[in-house]
């Protein structure tokens, strides 16, 4: 009778335990099931858009061309040649955040304009295989300036510190700023945008003979031992140090503009710009080198806008020996060309810029081995016929001197 007693409490024993690992089972099941549904859901947030393979060949499209027709016709543009990319501002030049982020910040919410349908847009791209790369104006910003005047440059009269164009810039040693730009950012990857371009990631041109007039902290640099120069250059490459390293878990790519003249020099006096320094903290460095950015006789050219291969061509040069000693597999070059005619320069010192003048500067990057550019025209009015692909040392309006074989 004990016997069968204590087989009948095993036995049940035994079921209560089946019962309880079946629920187990289900409750893992339905967690897994859910875990997977998150998962999934968040993969849905960002864009599916691969790094293009032939490297990035873009264009700027400026806010007002993202919400009328167009936008249709930049995309056929696109998909009619061999550009595969388009920059957007999601921050612009006033520090406007062109599109609603979602965001729980409440200084970005009041600074959004909601000028372009982020989801339309990033889902056309996507259709049509467009590399979509989001543009945040940095440090030049005037909506946040006035917003949080400790957060930048002021007058010794206490107001907010503007240039002669009428703009005011954060302070970049401020880490409140960063946090804002690097909060606006990460929403943008949320938004679909596979990479995120600073812009202006820089103090003022000329600050060198501002910042004696003007009030602000130098934050931790206070007491750091290093010159004003120093100071400057560290706080821009650490900013985008930070950027990149906060940024990678949202697999985006990171990328700055930067001044052409900042490879032409060890570092910039006033902006804080030192071309290798960035380099190494972004996965894309694009210098604008417009030639109808340099002065006359820049590059040993009368008038550089008028000789856009040249201008190019000799630009690469200085750059190639400002990157001198660092792995040029860990970098990646990818100027912004001009595509737009500089009329305001003054006759002779200007040309207008067609097919002939635009594939003269992709020329010049396809013979120092740069395969990837962006293209800038504020209108979007993007000149038609320009060959984006042409073949190594092809141009035949260079000479031969302006070639160089060991590239």
């Amino acid at each position: 009778m004990r016997v069968w007693k204590f087989l009948t409490i095993i036995l049940a024993m035994a079921l209560v335990m089946s019962a309880c690992n079946n629920d187990n089972d289900s409750n893992n099941e339905k967690n897994s099931s859910k875990d997977k549904k998150t998962s999934q859901s968040s993969k849905d947030t960002y864009s599916k858009i691969d790094y293009p393979k032939d490297g990035v060949k873009g264009i700027y499209v400026a806010p007002g061309a993202t919400s009328n027709e167009q936008f249709d016709e930049l995309v056929k543009f696109i998909n009619d040649t061999e550009l595969n990319a388009m920059v957007i501002d999601v921050k612009d030049d006033e520090g406007n955040i062109t599109m609603d982020l979602k965001s729980d910040n409440k200084l970005i919410r009041s600074n959004t304009l909601d000028r372009i349908d982020a989801k339309k847009i990033i889902k056309e791209m996507e259709k049509n295989d467009i590399y979509p790369i989001a543009r945040i104006v940095t440090f030049k910003d005037s909506k946040l300036s006035n917003q949080r005047p400790d957060w930048s440059f002021k007058t010794s009269e206490g107001n907010v510190w503007e240039d002669e164009g009428g703009d005011s810039f954060t302070n970049p040693f401020n880490v409140n700023v960063w946090d804002y730009n690097l909060n606006v950012a990460k929403e943008a990857t949320k938004a679909g945008f596979k990479e995120i371009q600073f812009d202006y990631v820089r103090f003022p041109e000329g600050f060198e003979n501002k910042d004696q007039s003007l009030q602000y902290s130098s934050g931790k640099y206070e007491e750091s031992g290093l010159n004003k120069v120093e100071q400057r250059v560290d706080t821009i490459t650490e900013f985008l140090k930070s950027a990149r390293k906060d940024l990678k878990s949202y697999d985006v790519q990171t990328s700055a503009d930067v001044f052409g003249y900042a490879a032409t020099v060890k570092e910039t006096p006033g902006i804080g710009q030192s071309f290798p320094k960035i380099a190494k903290n972004v996965d894309v460095i694009s210098s604008m080198i417009y030639p109808s950015h340099w002065k006359p006789g820049d590059f040993g050219l009368e008038n550089p806008d008028t000789e856009p291969y040249k201008t190019i061509d000799r630009y690469l040069d200085k750059e190639k020996e400002a990157l001198k000693g660092i792995d040029s597999q860990k970098i990646k070059s990818r100027p912004w060309l001009q595509d737009f005619t500089a009329s305001y320069l003054g006759e002779g010192r200007y040309k207008v810029y067609d097919k002939d003048e635009v594939t003269a500067q992709i020329q010049a990057l396809k013979d120092h081995g740069i395969d990837e550019f962006l293209l800038w025209d504020t209108s979007g009015n993007y000149t038609k016929g320009a060959d984006y692909s042409p073949e190594k040392y092809s141009n035949p309006n260079a000479k031969q001197s302006d070639h160089k074989k060991d590239k």
